[in-house]
């Protein structure tokens, strides 16, 4: 029996009004060591507030956040000191040199001093900033000061890792460096992040949890949530085809569309071993089987099924 990884963050209950409205409504999750959570929800779900609520920016007006086994309304100091935070918009001096702004934030999370220099060449190394450290960030990419944003965040090497919408504004190429270091960031660390891009989701989360309105609706692993609702199904191609009434007749079909003369959509009872028993089939009929792929669920599909379900 495998034992579970710690927990790092715990957030219970969380209420946020302004105004008359209610922002966040009793939201509560949870991260461990090692793991990366994804905070997925449409633009103005209440991702942000969330994120500023766990990191102590914002406080809630209910509820009880614990960092680490630190009350962070109590002991706030104790608690943030395992917090990094990179929020939506980085918090840079765009006339700093990269090394600059790094000892800077070095300085601001108490890294010993004897310690600095080391912290300091570690996370250049961990961000892909080796050869950045004299230029001064106004002059850097996007990408790259995405990466100065989140080496400050990581600088004092805390425990929890939070990031608001990381890769948005950055090209495919920036994208990509960027989810490959927050992958790497999660094995050795525990990250939050939020996000609305559902390919985030599928390539570098373990789990996600989805915000709705300012409540959370859902929450399961990645690879579960990319199987919510799917009708297990195939895309054959036959070359002879039969009748389509002869494949809907076949044990176990629950419903056959023809795509083409010789394509079709074929969705299948869950417990039934279709693929081999439509191939039997295409070979005692001559039917000539050429391709049979299995459907898979787009996870655009299972996100507006989970928040359309919600508002029904």
């Amino acid at each position: 029996m495998s034992v579970a990884a710690p927990l790092t963050l715990s957030a219970r209950n969380l209420f946020r009004r302004s105004g008359q409205r209610e922002i966040i409504r009793n939201v509560s999750l949870e991260l461990r060591h090692g793991e990366v959570l994804g905070l997925l929800g449409h633009n103005g779900a209440g991702k942000s507030t969330t994120l500023q609520m766990l990191t102590g920016a914002l406080l809630p007006q209910a509820g009880h956040i614990e960092i680490c086994g630190y009350d962070l309304a109590r002991q706030p100091a104790q608690a943030k000191a395992h917090i990094g935070f990179l929020p939506e918009n980085p918090p840079l001096y765009r006339d700093m040199r990269v090394d600059d702004y790094l000892l800077f934030a070095a300085k601001l999370h108490r890294v010993p001093r004897a310690q600095i220099a080391n912290d300091l060449a570690e996370t250049r190394r961990r961000c892909g900033l080796q050869d950045s450290g004299h230029k001064i960030i106004g002059t850097l990419s996007k990408g790259y000061q995405q990466r100065v944003g989140i080496a400050q965040a990581i600088i004092h090497q805390p425990e929890v890792i939070i990031l608001d919408e990381p890769t948005v504004g950055l090209d495919p190429s920036q994208i990509r460096d960027i989810r490959a270091l927050i992958r790497e960031l999660g094995d050795a660390h525990s990250v939050i992040l939020s996000t609305h891009l559902l390919s985030e989701v599928a390539s570098i989360c373990d789990r996600v949890e989805i915000i709705h309105h300012g409540r959370i609706i859902y929450g399961d692993s990645s690879e579960r949530m990319q199987q919510y609702g799917h009708q297990p199904g195939f895309i054959v191609t036959l070359l002879a085809p039969p009748a389509l009434a002869e494949l809907q007749a076949i044990a176990g079909v629950q419903q056959v569309e023809q795509l083409s003369a010789t394509q079709f959509r074929i969705l299948h009872a869950a417990d039934a071993n279709f693929g081999s028993t439509l191939l039997a089939l295409a070979a005692q009929h001559g039917w000539q089987a050429q391709q049979l792929v299995p459907l898979q669920a787009r996870l655009e599909d299972v996100f507006m099924q989970i928040t359309q379900g919600e508002a029904a």
